[in-house]
C-alpha cells in the first residue's frame, strides 16, 4: 500500500515592495537537495509548529508566516511601542537581531520571547490572507498553506539563510513569470499563480487595496 502522507498546516508570506518599475516581490530559490520543491523559487513561509499555536489571541498561520519570514529571509515583522516597524539600519541592533534569527530558527527561543525582550509586537495586522492551497496526492510531503502578503519593511535586510535557501533576489511579478515561462526560473504552481495577482498591481497599495 502507498503510504499515507500527512497533511501539515503551513503558512507563507509575500512580502512585496514599490520599486522603480513597479511592485516588486522578495523570492528566494529553496536548496537543491530540499525534499519539497528543490530549487525552486519560493517566498518565505514553512509549516506551523506548536509554538505558533500557543500566542494568544493570535492565528497560529499568521504568527508562522511573521516567524518563518524572520527565520529565512531576516526581515521581522514586528513594531516598536511607536507602532514602527523594526529598524535594523544600526549594525549593533543588526548583528543583535541576526543572533536573535539564529536562536529562533534552532528552536532555542521563540518569536514571542525576542518580541518580548525588545519591547516589541508581532505585527499580525500587516499581513492579508490572499489564498489557500493544499499539496496534491502524491508529493513526498504535504501542507495545507495560508498565503499572506505584507509590504515589505523598509529599513532591514533581506537575506537568505544559506541553509534551506541558497539564493534571494527581489523581482517585478511580471519578470519572474517570463523567466519561468522562458526555462529560466522555476516555480511550483502556487508561488506561479500569486506571482500572476501580483502582476495584475502597479504598487504596493494596489496590492493591497484589492485584498483588504
Amino acid at each position: 500500500m502507498t503510504p499515507v502522507v500527512p497533511i501539515r498546516d503551513a503558512a507563507t508570506v509575500m512580502l512585496v515592495r514599490d520599486g522603480d518599475a513597479g511592485v516588486e516581490v522578495f523570492l528566494m530559490r529553496r536548496h537543491l537537495r530540499s525534499v519539497f520543491s528543490a530549487g525552486a523559487h519560493v517566498f518565505p513561509g514553512g509549516a506551523v509548529d506548536d509554538h505558533d499555536r500557543t500566542v494568544e489571541g493570535a492565528d497560529p498561520f499568521v504568527v508562522a508566516a511573521i516567524r518563518e519570514c524572520f527565520e529565512e529571509a531576516g526581515a521581522l515583522l514586528a513594531r516598536d511601542g511607536d507602532g514602527a516597524m523594526v529598524d535594523l539600519r544600526d549594525p549593533l541592533v543588526a548583528e543583535r537581531f541576526a543572533a536573535h534569527r539564529l536562536a529562533v530558527h534552532a528552536g532555542e527561543r521563540t518569536l514571542v520571547d525576542v518580541c518580548r525582550e525588545e519591547d516589541l509586537r508581532p505585527a499580525f495586522d500587516a499581513l492579508h490572507f490572499v489564498s489557500r492551497w493544499i499539496t496534491p496526492p502524491g508529493a513526498p510531503r504535504r501542507y495545507d498553506t495560508r498565503f499572506f502578503v505584507a509590504a515589505a519593511p523598509a529599513d532591514q535586510a533581506y537575506l537568505h539563510d544559506d541553509t534551506e535557501l541558497i539564493d534571494s533576489a527581489w523581482f517585478r511579478p511580471q519578470d519572474a513569470l517570463d523567466q519561468f515561462r522562458a526555462g529560466g526560473l522555476e516555480l511550483i504552481l502556487p508561488t506561479e499563480r500569486s506571482l500572476e495577482t501580483l502582476a495584475q498591481h502597479d504598487s504596493v497599495a494596489a496590492v493591497l487595496s484589492s485584498v483588504a
